[in-house]
């Protein structure tokens, strides 16, 4: 069967308005959203509610953060508190709202070399990997998570160089990876090392210190500065993530059976 061309005009041009009905918001966020699986499941609810799409850039929280104060993007979400208040106050970004955390672990070989299964404190796990100069894989990459290592090796007064200490410049996922094949020790939010769990042979080796708390905290790219960015959107996503609905789909997350964020904007 034929259709006229009239017919095929109309459909083309129906089809053209639906496109343009479907609003892009870009993010930019660590890679542990991306990693841990959890953007998969959030955003789907987000896109269908507002006939959205999100288009996201997964890279480490430095970088996000400077993507966000180009205006590259209109939603900023990422775990580095120190980092992100220093571009608020510069009035890159507005709307900042904590939103989840989990905290970060090291994980390593199960027969752990440097013992820091025996550590007391976070410091302490890491001055056993200088003495023992274990392999160590860092981020390397100015993300939330490097910047949570480097802070621990400046309190202890300690550069960590060597053979031992790898540097990789990449993502949590790529990094576990790394670690796995070298059999070697690493930093790595819970969530990232939850989703990886059956895809490596390494382990938690240290937990639980104060120190290692992991927030994550979503804002907006400053509309005043940049004003070309889609503001009314990126509040709507604001206020989905930090929502009852939003709130539920993290705290309801889950892989290997465990939770992997704890939600922070409804108790």
């Amino acid at each position: 069967m034929k259709l006229g061309l009239s017919l095929i005009s109309s459909m083309i041009m129906v089809f053209s308005l639906t496109v343009q009905a479907t609003e892009l918001l870009k993010i930019s966020t660590t890679t542990s959203t991306e990693n841990s699986g959890l953007l998969s499941v959030l955003h789907p609810a987000f896109e269908a509610k507002f006939d959205v799409k999100v288009a996201v850039i997964a890279v480490g929280t430095g970088k996000a953060l400077k993507i966000g104060s180009n205006g590259d993007v209109d939603v900023v979400f990422v775990h580095a508190p120190a980092a992100e208040l220093e571009y608020v106050k510069k009035g890159d970004f507005i709307d900042r709202i904590a939103v989840m955390h989990n905290d970060f672990v090291i994980v390593g070989p199960e027969h752990d070399p440097a013992t820091l299964n025996s550590a007391k404190s976070a410091m302490q796990a890491l001055q056993l990997l200088a003495d023992s100069q274990s392999e160590f894989v860092s981020r390397g990459d100015d993300s939330g998570t490097h910047k949570k290592e480097k802070a621990l090796w400046q309190q202890m007064e300690i550069e960590p160089e060597g053979a031992w200490y790898i540097q990789a410049g990449q993502g949590m996922g790529a990094v576990l990876t790394i670690a796995d094949e070298k059999q070697a020790y690493a930093l790595t939010d819970r969530g990232t090392q939850i989703a990886y769990s059956d895809k490596m042979s390494l382990k938690v080796v240290f937990e639980g210190d104060e120190a290692l708390f992991n927030p994550y905290h979503v804002m907006a790219v400053n509309p005043e500065k940049h004003q070309h960015v889609k503001y009314d959107l990126a509040k709507k996503y604001i206020d989905f993530v930090t929502s009852e609905a939003g709130q539920a789909i993290m705290s309801n997350f889950r892989k290997a059976d465990q939770q992997l964020f704890y939600p922070d904007a409804v108790k």
